[in-house]
């Protein structure tokens, strides 16, 4: 409706052909009216934010709110690269998007958020990638973590620490909650952030430095050291209160897993939780994934690998390798840890590889309230959430367990999975992607990609509702899956010349997909991808003209927007027919006020039909097709089938080919030919229409003589064309005497007259190259010439015979080959 009303209106276009006057209608109204829709149309495609990592407290990794991204439309021809933002140093945590936010002295726009491990905050405009706000978190003084201060240098591919974990955003308020780690005075520390959304402002209150002790049951007290922890979970906002997890900083020095609570609104600290306040370590650190909470604000982690043995059964506290369920003020309310955890301890498969998915109610199942938990090993569990199971031999305790790769054991997972319409997806490292059926509270057989993939990270999954899904993934390029069959959409890589590849990204950098975009955060950019603008060819397409002419229509094309249905105003589109040798006129077109640009296409000079394609900055390719056809014809030519040789009375093996041609040496089709021969030879058919080559053919009957036979194609109006043609002699049929026989010489002489035959074809010609064998049937007598003798051009072969040494009657056969009958010469030796 908005883009008729614009174009309907056409303010300020100038385009009188397809306006209606503004005064006529009303100018004001006009401008109302738009004004109306642009409001609509931004609230009906910025609808749903996604403030927090895996887009729900539950982590289920799926927006179900995307309209405008199908499996229909995901792909290089209609999706790709549409901007690429500069930002200062590595991003590790998930973009944040937030729609129709009022950012003050630039009105309202919808914003994507990303951090980065320079302590650095951005609030980018997912519509034109301009950067709305910028805020660096070294506001508390100091510089970002470096050198000896990263305890576990840069093997985890980075050489300053900053904001690791990814933010969480409170709708209500417009507030960012983010931990950024900074270095003071050789101090590490953690500052908790409450920051506007519109401006990039501290809120007050903000920041307040990162404080925790704990104090085991056997009274051993643990100080958080901020040099040891490193905020890798993404924060979890729940019921007013913000939850932070921490871990190691990549490997195990002096760390200790930590849950820490706050109030969002005053942040002051509510609430500790030691995952081992004993012995330290058993990070929680779940690639990147945050605490997930139930609908009680119950929370959910996994954490990793101990130093020390597994004690909880013998009243202990080292929660290694474990599903931990705390209560909202962080005491331990339940917890799973596998029968294996000894095993998974000392071979470094942490469980806080993946975290926590929270599954919604299973009505069909017993226990209507489950996780799916896992780790590196790439064993799942489901789990009751209402009893977790705690530790029991072999796990006999829980839901259900099975590994996603059987017989391999290593690092096999490295993100959570993702939750869509009944269907849990796994991204395991090195192998397909995997959709598990969810019924009755159990995951069935997978479906399963055609390929198997390195390093795949968390994957994501948009859709409609329940329908319309869409798998994403990462593993060093963007990759999209139709969410049901799990076929490829598209990847990173399809596009032609690195149109839309990926720059390199960080540990675990997990897409975010919403209103119709996704967003990945690398080393050194914000990438956002989407939907290219919709080209429309409205007139102009698939027409026909004469090869070198231009055709009679220009071709038009209307862009729009996709996003906000309007027209795409000022883009500059650019016509090709890939070099086939036609020309438009302009090459090159910007649209108009409606969206709209044409061109006129002079087609080549060769007939046939030819791909058109219209393209330009932020809109996919669209083709049409233009047909050259042949010009008035000028010319026939001999195409093929002349200078041919076959037997007398035969057909010639190939058919003679006349090609009626144009100016430009293009077949012209729909010609009449007509086709004569000398020599008694008879051209079949006598006359033809040219094909769409414009090619005419015929089959020439040889006359049964050998002969030179001329063939003329002719065309009213056109000069003549001969093919020579030659009729030669069949297979010998024939042979006769034509002198030397019944003669009479003295006994042991040489008769006077040679002994000649000729071999002939059916119809009387002669024979060349025909072998004749003479034979006195042993008579006594020889022959001059090599025998048998070989006929000559005349078709004759002659030989010279001298009589046996007795008299008598001779009798001497010539037998020519091929031939059944010899000739028969009666000599007499006297």
């Amino acid at each position: 409706m908005c883009a008729f009303l614009s174009r309907l209106c056409a303010i300020g276009s100038g385009d009188s052909s397809r306006s209606v006057n503004p005064t006529a209608l009303g100018r004001s109204f006009c401008i109302a009216l738009l004004a109306v829709c642009s409001v609509l149309l931004s609230s009906s495609f910025a609808q749903i934010p996604f403030p927090t990592r895996g887009g729900d407290n539950t982590r289920s990794n799926a927006n179900t709110h995307e309209t405008l991204l199908t499996p229909s439309n995901v792909n290089k021809n209609s999706f790709g690269r549409l901007f690429s933002v500069p930002i200062d140093y590595m991003v590790m945590a998930q973009p944040l998007y937030m729609p129709n936010v009022n950012i003050p002295g630039q009105g309202t726009h919808n914003v994507v958020y990303v951090v980065t491990m320079a302590d650095s905050v951005y609030a980018i405009d997912t519509d034109t990638g301009a950067q709305l706000w910028y805020a660096s978190m070294l506001n508390v003084g100091g510089t970002t973590a470096s050198g000896k201060y990263l305890p576990c240098g840069t093997a985890p591919g980075f050489n300053q620490e900053g904001i690791v974990g990814t933010p969480v955003i409170d709708p209500t308020n417009n507030t960012m909650y983010l931990v950024a780690k900074t270095l003071l005075n050789t101090t590490v520390r953690h500052h908790l952030h409450a920051l506007d959304i519109t401006t990039g402002n501290e809120q007050p209150g903000s920041p307040v430095l990162i404080q925790a002790q704990s104090t085991s049951n056997k009274g051993h007290v643990t100080v958080f050291n901020s040099l040891h922890q490193k905020n890798r979970p993404g924060l979890l906002l729940a019921n007013g209160t913000l939850y932070l997890g921490f871990g190691s900083n990549y490997c195990n020095d002096a760390d200790t897993g930590w849950v820490l609570s706050y109030d969002a609104a005053s942040l002051t600290q509510r609430g500790v939780f030691n995952t081992s306040p004993d012995f330290g370590l058993v990070s929680i650190w779940q690639a990147g994934n945050g605490p997930a909470a139930d609908q009680d604000d119950n929370i959910y982690v996994e954490t990793a690998e101990s130093a020390t043995p597994y004690d909880v059964p013998n009243g202990g506290q080292t929660f290694c390798n474990s599903v931990l369920k705390l209560a909202p003020d962080l005491t331990l309310a339940d917890y799973f840890t596998p029968w294996s955890v000894a095993y998974l301890n000392s071979h470094d498969l942490d469980l806080s590889s993946t975290g926590a998915l929270l599954l919604p109610d299973q009505d069909d199942s017993p226990y209507p309230h489950e996780l799916v938990a896992s780790g590196k090993q790439g064993v799942v569990y489901v789990l009751n959430r209402d009893n977790m199971g705690m530790f029991s031999p072999n796990d006999s305790q829980i839901v259900q367990e099975f590994t996603l790769i059987p017989g391999d054991n290593n690092d096999v997972l490295f993100g959570a999975p993702a939750y869509w319409n009944n269907t849990v997806y796994f991204a395991p490292n090195g192998s397909p992607l995997m959709a598990f059926p969810l019924s009755e509270g159990l995951l069935g057989a997978p479906l399963k990609t055609s390929k198997s993939y390195n390093g795949s990270h968390t994957p994501s999954i948009s859709a409609d509702g329940n329908t319309n899904g869409v798998l994403w993934n990462i593993t060093g390029q963007l990759l999209a899956f139709d969410a049901v069959s799990l076929n490829m959409l598209y990847s990173t890589g399809q596009a032609l010349n690195g149109r839309d590849k990926l720059p390199p990204i960080g540990h675990f950098v997990t897409q975010t997909v919403a209103n119709g975009k996704v967003y990945v955060g690398t080393q050194t950019s914000l990438e956002i991808y989407g939907l290219f603008h919709v080209v429309t060819i409205n007139g102009g397409g698939g027409q026909t003209a004469t090869v070198g002419t231009a055709l009679a229509m220009p071709i038009q094309i209307e862009a729009d927007n996709p996003y906000n249905d309007q027209p795409d105003v000022g883009a500059t589109v650019n016509f090709s027919d890939s070099g086939k040798g036609g020309t438009f006129n302009p090459p090159s077109a910007i649209t108009d006020g409606n969206g709209n640009a044409s061109t006129t296409y002079t087609v080549p000079k060769k007939t046939g039909t030819y791909t058109l394609t219209i393209s330009g900055t932020g809109f996919g390719n669209v083709t049409t097709t233009a047909t050259a056809t042949a010009a008035g014809a000028v010319r026939i030519i001999s195409y093929g089938g002349a200078k041919q040789t076959g037997p007398a009375g035969s057909n010639l093996p190939k058919p003679l080919i006349a090609q009626v041609q144009d100016a430009y040496k293009n077949g012209v089709p729909g010609v009449t030919v007509n086709f004569t021969a000398n020599k008694g030879a008879v051209p079949n058919p006598a006359s033809a229409v040219t094909d769409a080559n414009g090619h005419a053919s015929t089959i020439l009957r040889l006359p049964t003589s050998a002969a030179t036979v001329n063939v003329t194609a002719s065309s009213a109006g056109l000069k003549n064309v001969t093919f020579v043609e030659y009729s030669v002699a069949g297979p010998a049929a024939n042979i006769a005497i034509t002198s030397g026989n019944n003669q009479s010489a003295p006994a042991g002489t040489q008769l006077l007259q040679a002994l000649m035959v000729v071999v002939t074809d059916q119809y009387g010609n002669p024979v060349t190259g025909v072998s004749v064998a003479f034979d006195d049937g042993g008579a006594g007598g020889s022959f001059s010439n090599p025998n048998p003798v070989v006929t000559g051009s005349s078709g004759t072969a002659t030989q010279f015979y001298t009589l046996p040494p007795s008299p008598g009657i001779v009798t001497i056969n010539a037998a020519a080959t091929g031939v059944s009958t010899p000739a028969v010469f009666t000599e007499t030796g006297q």
